[in-house]
Order: C-alpha cells, then structure tokens, then sequence
C-alpha cells in the first residue's frame, strides 16, 4: 500500500540546513520516493504548523522506513535534525472501507 511521509517543520540554522536538500534528493529515487509538495512558504490555514511543508510518497511503508533508516540517509539526517524544529511522520494511503 503506498505510503507517505509527511514533514511540517521551521528552519532554526538556515546556514547549516542549506546542505541538506542537495544531500537528500540522490537518497530517493533507490527507494521509489517521489517529491509530492516541497514548499517552504505554507499557507497556515488552523493550529500553530511551520512554514516548511514536505510530502514524498512511497510505495509502502516499508520503503519508506528503508529510505529512513538507509546509511545513506543516516548520515546526512543531521542537517535537518540539527538544524529544524517540528515533525516527520509515515502515514498509509486512505482507502474506503468495504461496505460489506
């Protein structure tokens, strides 16, 4: 089932988080994430969300924990981590429940 991993987040060390993005991007496409929403100027609509909003998409969720705990990733996860305050979370594609 395809799932996606939602980021909502402020940058705090703009300086230091510059360097991730480049460094992420090569890190997808091995486990067939696809860049959904990149969008560092959110339009807050209710409640207290950051500027900084990504969505990528993933085959599954276990893709997606791949993707995350890959050496890859691992070793450039600080960049953000160190350098943003907010959230990342893995959520599945909705489907409608069966009437039956």
């Amino acid at each position: 089932m395809t799932a996606y991993l939602i980021a909502n987040y402020k940058i705090t060390n703009p300086e230091e988080y510059e360097s991730y993005v480049p460094a992420v991007m090569p890190t997808l496409g091995a486990h067939g994430a696809e860049v959904l929403v990149a969008d560092y100027e959110t339009e807050v609509l209710e409640g207290a969300p950051s500027n900084v909003s990504v969505v990528l998409r993933f085959p599954s969720k276990e893709a997606a924990r791949s993707w995350y705990n890959s050496p890859e990733y691992q070793a450039i996860i600080h960049h953000r981590t160190d350098n943003t305050e907010g959230f990342l979370v893995f959520a599945d594609q909705f489907t409608l429940p069966n009437d039956n």
